[in-house]
């Protein structure tokens, strides 16, 4: 299993009183609110890579508008066939011209046929659907579910979007 997974190894919130808040300064509910309770200690990278996620090689920038960033990614998590919404397989990074990487999104990955070995839908995850990608893929593993949530750097695309206009991979470094 490790084998199939190594292609993959490919932000803050606003804090007011004690609630979370996402960043266009609307309070933050549901699986955002989740992210970004989860997910602080990841703001620096290397509490990251203390937990068992590792950077991939390269910033993901695509065929459409914008970027992803850089995958940091856990592998024994996104081979359990497991989704928690406070565990997400994959934390993405933008690099900063400073040399630094800043969190800006999460993404939520399950390999499609260990998903289906136990659960007959496609996974929703605190009412969000995820998107199917089948094999081959960019990735470089059979066929997953995956689902980004942009709960740290405001999208206009949407929390949800695959991509977001407002990153960039200019400032990379492997």
């Amino acid at each position: 299993m490790k084998k199939v997974l190594r292609p993959l190894l490919l932000a803050a919130p606003v804090m007011l009183g004690s609630a979370p808040h996402a960043v266009a300064d609307h309070p933050a509910t549901g699986l955002v609110r989740t992210v970004l309770q989860s997910t602080e200690r990841f703001r620096d990278p290397e509490a990251a890579i203390a937990e068992g996620y590792h950077p991939g090689p390269s910033c993901a920038s695509g065929p459409e508008e914008g970027a992803m960033g850089v995958h940091y990614g856990n592998e024994s998590l996104i081979g359990d066939g497991v989704l928690d919404a406070a565990q997400p397989e994959i934390l993405v990074y933008e690099p900063l011209p400073n040399g630094r990487r800043k969190l800006v999104a999460v993404e939520y990955l399950v390999l499609a046929e260990a998903w289906h070995a136990s659960n007959p839908e496609p996974p929703i995850l605190e009412g969000q659907l995820f998107h199917y990608i089948g094999a081959p893929n960019r990735l470089g593993l059979p066929a997953v579910y995956e689902l980004h949530v942009w709960a740290w750097k405001k999208n206009r695309h949407g929390v949800f979007a695959d991509w977001n206009p407002q990153v960039t991979c200019e400032y990379f470094a492997p």
